[in-house]
């Protein structure tokens, strides 16, 4: 008997509120009960998928598909308007990196502080802190305010946190976009070894990596789940939908 799914999502959609004025958000706070002062936006429509324990599923589409939408829903960072999800085991979410670091605060401060929130108790932290330095790999940096980093520095140090955070799924969003080349090579061997023991849900549009890491690709079109299955044939597949697309570009042009 196959065990539960490690990643699991239900019929989840999710619904913006885009507000045409200023003061139309407070109005919807106020006399919401009786009419509705904004319109929604649908980025995700009856999604339906599961990650199995040890799988490595990849998520490829173009921009605005609803891709990074979706990875955040998974990681809790927002709630779905439809639907339901879970998410078994310690998360480690390679999103927006560094996005929730304090400035003022050093690298190594921020590291400490980003580890304990993913569920590092202080003592794997301590135990932990000087590898997270070193893959960084920013030298005295690591002991100066974040506000003196590039964001390639950021990076670095974001994703050190999450090669750290013992966890049991990675869910990574075009973390490989950022950062110089051997920082990406190293991002992508992490990956790789995790990809041994872990289950790993990715959004890449390097789509020969995802071709050689991943078990299944699943295909985001428009918010909806177009297609999924092997690899080789879902990026053919949206290799050829996105030359047509170019070509017909192309004749309007």
């Amino acid at each position: 008997m196959s065990s539960e799914p490690t990643i699991r999502c239900a019929g989840v959609g999710k619904a913006f509120q885009l507000y045409a004025h200023q003061n139309d958000q407070l109005k919807q706070i106020l006399f919401g009960l009786w009419k509705k002062f904004y319109r929604e936006k649908w980025v995700l429509h009856d999604v339906n998928f599961t990650v199995e324990k040890g799988e490595r599923v990849g998520i490829v589409g173009r921009n605005g598909a609803g891709k990074t939408t979706l990875l955040q829903i998974l990681c809790g960072i927002t709630q779905p308007t439809k639907g339901d999800f879970k998410v078994a085991g310690r998360i480690a979410p390679i999103l927006a990196l560094g996005s929730g670091f304090d400035g003022l605060l050093t690298g190594r401060e921020n590291a400490r502080i980003g580890a304990a929130i993913l569920g590092l108790s202080r003592t794997e932290v301590d135990a932990c802190i000087d590898d997270i330095a070193a893959f960084a790999d920013i030298g005295p940096f690591f002991e100066q305010p974040m506000r003196t980093y590039s964001m390639g520095m950021i990076a670095r140090v974001a994703f050190g946190i999450c090669a750290h955070a013992k966890a049991d799924v990675l869910i990574v969003d075009e973390a490989l976009s950022v950062g110089d080349e051997i920082f990406q090579r190293k991002c992508e061997k992490y990956i790789a070894d995790f990809a041994r023991t872990g289950t790993i849900l990715m959004v890449s549009h390097d789509l020969n990596f995802l071709a050689s890491l991943c078990d299944r690709v699943l295909w985001l079109e428009g918010g909806v789940v177009r297609e999924i299955g092997d690899p080789e044939k879902i990026i053919a597949d949206y290799r050829r939908a996105m030359l047509a697309e170019e070509g017909q570009a192309s004749g309007v042009a």
